[in-house]
Order: C-alpha cells, then structure tokens, then sequence
C-alpha cells in the first residue's frame, strides 16, 4: 500500500477515536492515569505546609536586599537538596537595594491624630525633622489626574480608592495603580508627599498595605506612604469639616546602592527530553511586614511540593521540571526579567509554564495560551483538575504568573490557574501576612492541580507551541 494511504488512515483512526488529528499534542493515557493518581495523593501529603512553616518560621520576612535575603537563599537551595532535587543551582539578579527603617505620620490641624501607615517601596525619605504640609484629597485616580497643578503644589496629595472583595480581586488591578502612577501623577504635578488609601480589602484593621510605587532608581520622587483603612476613613472625616488639614510625615526609608541577589533553581532531570522543561515556581521574597505566608511562600511551597510528589514517581518525567524561586518580585520582577533576559534564546525548549503567586486559596479556573493543535491536550488536563472544582475557560489567556509572564511574553506557551483571592488582599503586603492566614486544605488542593498539570505536561506527545514571539497580541502577556 502506498505510505500517503497509510498516513491518511492513520490520521483517519485518530479522528474516529475522538476528533485529535495526528498533529494534535495530546497525552497518553498512562500519564493522565498517573497524573488523577499524583492529584489525589497531593490532597492528603503534608510537604507543602512543612515548607511553608519552615520558610516563615525559619527566615520570616524576606524583603530583597536584606540581611534575610541570603538567609532566603540558603534555606531554599538546602530544601531543593533536601528534598531530592536533581540539580539545584542559582542565577545571579542585580538591583537597587531600597531600605525602610522608620515611618510615622499624625494629622496636626485642625485636630492632632495620629495615622497609621507604611512607607511605600522606592519612596525617598522625608528631609530630616520630617514633611508637614497640607493635605489635598481625591476619591479617585482619575480626580487627581483631571486636577489642576496649582491647587497641588508644595501639598500632600491624599486618594482615597476603596477596594473592594472578589473571588478574582480585580479591584486590585485600580488598587494597585492608586499607589504606582498616582504617586507619580502627583508628584508631576508638583506635590510634596503622596497619601493613599491602602491597596487592599480589610476595612476594620490598622495595619497598612505596603507595595511598590511608580517611582525609578536614579529619578525624582517625593515621600509616599499607604495609610490603613480606619485611618484613611479619619483622614477623610477630617477633611469633610472643610477646613485645612495639615499632616506631618516622617519617613525614614530610600535607596542604598546596588545588591545582588540569586533566582535559586531546583530541576526534576527528564529522562528523554531533558533539555525541554515544564516550569512552575514563585517568588522568594516578601515585603517586611510580615512572614510572606501568602506572598509568596505559598507559590515556593506549592511548586516545590509538586516536583516532589512527581519526584516521588519509580521513574523520572520524560521532560525536565524546574521549580523557579525568583529574586525580588515584589519592586519590580527584577528576577523575573533577568531570567526571561537569560533564557529568552531558549524559549522553544519551555514546554509549559506557570507560577503561582495569590497566596493559598483554591484554584477554581484554568486557561491556557497554547497553539491550536495543543488545545485537545489542555482538555485532558481540565478534564483530570475538574475534580478539585476547578473549571476551563477556553476563552482566556494564559498569562504564565506574575513572573514566569515574562517568560511568556517571549513566547513560552503558558497557563494560568486562577485562585480564590475573596480574603487575599485582606492580608496582602501587611503585618498580617502569616501563617495562619493558610488553609492547609486550600494549599494542598493547589499542589494536587500543580502537581498534576505539570507531570500531563511533562508527558505529553507534542509540545504546546512555545516559540520566540508565539504569543503577542493574545493578551496574556507580561
């Protein structure tokens, strides 16, 4: 029989035996059997909450370019090693050190209150004795931004965004804006200071929201400070009497030089493909409030313990598992962009990746940015996570995470599992970010859905259309 024929009725059996074409990625059905095998083990395995303890407990907050810094990576190239990784090594990230050492802030007139807030990262410090001046406030980005220069100049700027719960925290994509250009919108218009609201959902604490502001080592700045949700509602009160409101700042944070730090990597070596890699990870540092249980030593938790429960298997993956704990994520993704930077001739060899970085609560979706012939293949993993209440939706992107997005937007083919951030910003950049604020169950239902999209992955026939500039336009990307 001529070989066109038998091509065509091979092509035609696969067809007839659920619509994959022989050009489709799909995946055997051994690997899904083990991989509905490594999901419901990861439900009951108690490795991620032991890493996570240990990272809190052991470092505690791990602010890029502290002392902790080092301690950070010590401890997560001893855990790779401990737990059985294959290779683990690091990837020098160089970047502006900024330092907080003292903040404090109080109304002065027409009523002497003191406030509540944190320093926002990048912010100069005030001049020595501190910045008083009067306050001029705005109920939105877009107020501040309609305001005329004159009524702002040599004034603290005050916005007052409040954010709001949901499952997808979306208020926070205005949140976080608030704080990065509204700051810099301010201080083009010729403020002094810069106040807002805290960018996040708690309303009844005192505790402030940390986070980055829009401002660039080497350029211009002004003092720039997040007051929690009760102080913002007393600054606000005070300035509805109509009166001139007068507020003294006193922060003492900025930059010190250059740092070095280290994307640290653990791999899982494939045996046949072991150039090719699936990638997951998070990042290892925190702001310095408090411990970085949600963010992100949950996503260093959750993607360590997956690679070792696959690690756990009688035999190694097909292709490579690499676990990325990135470097300094929190002030602008330097690790993220260095490795991205790095690895972007390699991109054709990353065979899927994300990270997880919204804290520990449940993944309740799945979307992927894969070329069309890969489509049957993330039907396979959706159907094998649908058990953990976690549904596909085929009309998002995948965004790879807030650092392996980098590497998507080189062309890595990536996906994203969305996770319930109802309570996440609740706790986010706070001294509440903690341990305790992890369900153990929560955390484990995401090492099941990691754990298993990452051995389909490894697995698969075919790849999932990673290549330089694959993804552009899909608006999945960093």
């Amino acid at each position: 029989m001529p070989r066109p024929a038998l091509v065509l009725i091979a092509a035609g059996l696969l067809l007839a035996g659920g619509g994959v074409s022989a050009a489709d990625t799909r995946i055997p059905t051994t690997a899904v059997t083990t991989a509905e095998h490594l999901r419901d083990q990861a439900l009951t395995d108690p490795t991620a909450m032991r890493i996570l303890t240990s990272l809190t407990t052991e470092v505690g907050p791990r602010l890029a370019g502290s002392a902790a810094d080092q301690r950070a990576r010590d401890w997560a190239v001893a855990k790779f090693k401990a737990l059985g990784f294959d290779k683990v090594y690091t990837e020098p990230v160089t970047y502006p050190r900024w330092v907080r050492r003292h903040e404090s802030g109080a109304i002065v007139a027409p009523f002497e209150l003191p406030l509540v807030l944190t320093a926002l990262g990048y912010s100069p410090g005030t001049p020595a004795g501190g910045l008083t001046a009067q306050v001029i406030g705005f109920d939105s980005l877009a107020a501040l931004k309609a305001a005329d220069p004159a009524s702002i100049r040599g004034k603290i700027v005050y916005v007052g965004y409040r954010m709001q719960r949901s499952r997808d925290g979306h208020d926070y994509g205005m949140g976080s804006a608030v704080r990065t250009a509204g700051a810099v919108v301010a201080m083009e218009k010729g403020a002094a200071g810069y106040l807002l609201r805290s960018a996040g959902t708690d309303a009844h604490q005192r505790i402030a929201h940390t986070g980055l502001t829009g401002f660039r080592p080497g350029a211009k700045g002004i003092p720039a400070a997040a007051l929690s949700n009760p102080d913002a509602d007393q600054l606000e009160r005070v300035l509805a009497y109509g009166k001139p409101v007068t507020v003294r700042l006193n922060l003492d944070c900025g930059f010190d030089g250059d740092y070095t730090g280290a994307n640290v990597i653990g791999e899982i070596t494939g045996k046949k493909y072991p150039q090719q890699v699936v990638a997951i990870g998070g990042h290892l540092d925190s702001w310095d409030p408090g411990t970085g249980a949600i963010d992100d030593g949950a996503g260093i938790a959750i993607s360590m313990a997956a690679a070792k429960l696959i690690a756990n298997l009688p035999q190694r993956p097909d292709r490579t598992i690499r676990v990325i704990a990135f470097a300094n994520e929190e002030m602008g993704l330097w690790g993220a962009r260095a490795y991205a930077d790095r690895h972007a001739g390699e991109v054709a060899n990353f065979q899927l990746g994300t990270d997880s970085d919204l804290g520990a609560g449940k993944v309740y979706r799945l979307s992927a940015s894969v070329k069309p012939e890969a489509r049957h293949a993330i039907e396979q993993i959706a159907a094998v996570l649908k058990p953990l209440g976690v549904d596909y939706d085929a009309t998002r992107p995948g965004g790879g995470g807030s650092d392996l997005g980098s590497m998507h937007a080189k062309g890595m083919a990536a996906l994203t599992l969305s996770q319930d951030a109802t309570h996440y910003f609740d706790w986010h950049h706070t001294a509440n970010d903690t341990l305790d604020k992890v369900n153990p169950k929560d955390l484990a239902q995401n090492v099941a859905a990691y754990a298993a999209w990452t051995y389909m992955a490894a697995q698969a026939k075919g790849d999932f259309g990673s290549a330089a500039g694959a993804f552009k336009g899909d608006g999945g990307e960093e």
